[in-house]
């Protein structure tokens, strides 16, 4: 799968992804600085699932009504960034089919996926 990490994301998880065989665009690697706006775009031109730290995608996407590929919300506040990257990696490994089109939120208790248009 091809996913577009924000800045707020670690390289951690950039890494893992990468060693797991996934295609990854890291803005902090290729257009650090953009605006939020780019970032989904960036995710749209590639046909890619979002992965971020950052809330502001939310409304981006539910109020705003953005066209997205699929985002991943990664709400581990205080995680060490081996584990987010594992939690994230399991994620992928174990349901990513169901990442594409959805709008994903990961916390400490559960995932929620929710199926949108986009």
């Amino acid at each position: 799968m091809t996913f577009v990490l924000d800045e707020s994301v670690g390289r951690e998880i950039a890494e893992r992804l990468r060693a797991d065989g996934h295609r990854v665009i890291h803005i902090s690697e290729t257009k650090p600085g953009i605006s939020d706006e780019t970032v989904l775009e960036t995710a749209v031109h590639h046909k890619a699932v979002l992965i971020t730290l950052d809330k502001d995608f939310g409304e981006l996407v539910f109020r705003s009504g953005r066209p997205h590929p699929g985002v991943v919300l990664v709400r581990l506040p205080g995680a060490a960034p081996a584990h987010r990257a594992a939690v994230v990696a399991s994620l992928i490994f174990e349901r990513g089919e169901e990442l594409p089109g959805s709008f994903t939120v990961v916390s400490p208790l559960k995932i929620r996926i929710r199926r949108m248009g986009g």
